[in-house]
């Protein structure tokens, strides 16, 4: 128990201060649990951080949960999950919960706005990060610009579902199988029953499922990347229900809050359930972070063989291609066209990309300084 509790105490002590999204809070969790509790070492590490890029879901949620497991079993890894999301969860769910009373005010118009072309910079600095990341030869190029020549013509939530799955098989069938025995040999390590659980929402929830909770695990169990990578799925998720002013109010928010970007369920939750915004918040959050880490725990004993595969690695290779083609497709719709509509406002997005690009200004100072200007604008 006492082990249960300091995972539970660490995790939430950086789930108040981890801000910069995934990639920054797998630099928190490496100096805390690498290099000053050492709770695993750098190998065992890199290789968890290196399997949950290839696995759907949040990346450092389920980098954060693998740590719990480590350390404390199935109890400690849960202890991790809530400890790390619980801050952002409160947050954006009391900013839902108040911008339902406050959309009329001038102010948080004001707000709002410059949250919106935060956003518009923050997408963009994303997609150019992952396309150096993930788009280095003629092939990933390709995919990622298929991606974006399908999104923007039929942009659609099947179009994503069908270039996700498209460009995991051409990865799959374009690697070597000289690897493919050392996975079949750790195949009694792998736990079958958070599979089963998995494909049984996956395919149970869309009918007779509660529809909020169904539609954020949908959008959970297909999103590969993490990140900022949830936007495009899940603004086809929400579709007609919400407008494009709330989702890119939550969205925004989500960059100026601690802890998980996928917490951007919570706000969105909420808005979709004003009658019962809570328990709207519970289900998307829920719902949308539990495939990621049934997988997790489910492969947790075949971390290493499964990171040396080859036909994993190429099928997470060509799905990482086209997710940033999915990535610079919302940033053009709904997130630029909906933000930027004048001149002035592209100055402002400009200068803010150079200031989080080269200047590397800390997020929070953007989020503060964008929603003064929007208030004064």
């Amino acid at each position: 128990m006492a082990r249960i509790f300091e995972v539970f105490y660490r995790f939430l002590a950086l789930g108040c201060i981890s801000f910069g999204g995934p990639v920054a809070h797998i630099g928190y969790f490496q100096t805390t649990f690498v290099q000053k509790l050492k709770w695993l070492d750098q190998d065992a590490y890199a290789k968890l951080v290196a399997l949950s890029q290839f696995l759907p879901g949040p990346g450092s949620s389920q980098v954060g949960f693998a740590v719990g497991l480590k350390r404390a079993g199935l109890a400690g890894g849960l202890a991790a999950f809530l400890g790390f999301t619980l801050p952002s969860f409160i947050l954006l769910y009391l900013l839902a919960t108040f911008a339902l009373d406050a959309s009329s005010s001038n102010t948080f118009g004001g707000i709002v706005q410059g949250l919106k072309l935060l956003a518009v910079i923050v997408v963009a600095d994303a997609s150019l990060s992952m396309f150096k990341s993930f788009c280095k030869d003629r092939l990933s190029i390709l995919l990622m610009v298929l991606s974006v020549v399908c999104l923007l013509a039929l942009p659609n939530l099947w179009t994503q579902m069908t270039l996700l799955l498209l460009s995991a098989i051409i990865g799959a069938s374009l690697a070597t199988t000289s690897e493919q025995r050392e996975l079949n040999s750790t195949n009694s390590t792998i736990k079958l029953v958070p599979l089963i659980i998995f494909f049984a929402l996956f395919l149970g929830l869309p009918l007779v499922g509660p529809a909020l909770f169904s539609s954020f695990y949908q959008a959970g169990s297909l999103v590969f990347g993490g990140g900022h990578v949830v936007l495009p799925l899940l603004q086809q998720t929400v579709g007609d229900a919400m407008t494009s002013d709330q989702f890119l109010t939550g969205y925004a928010a989500a960059q100026a809050v601690p802890g998980p970007m996928f917490t951007l369920a919570t706000f969105l939750g909420a808005e979709l359930s004003p009658e019962q915004p809570l328990i709207g918040a519970l289900l998307a959050t829920v719902g949308i972070f539990l495939p990621g880490l049934l997988f997790i725990y489910a492969l947790q004993g075949a971390w290493a063989s499964l990171a040396q595969n080859t036909r994993i690695a190429g099928a997470a290779a060509a799905i990482n291609a086209a997710v940033v083609g999915l990535l610079v497709s919302a940033l053009y719709d709904p997130v630029f066209t909906s933000a930027v509509s004048q001149p002035r406002d592209m100055a402002i997005v400009a200068l803010g990309f150079f200031a989080l690009r080269v200047m590397q200004v800390p997020i929070i100072v953007l989020v503060i300084s964008l929603s003064v200007i929007g208030v004064l604008l």
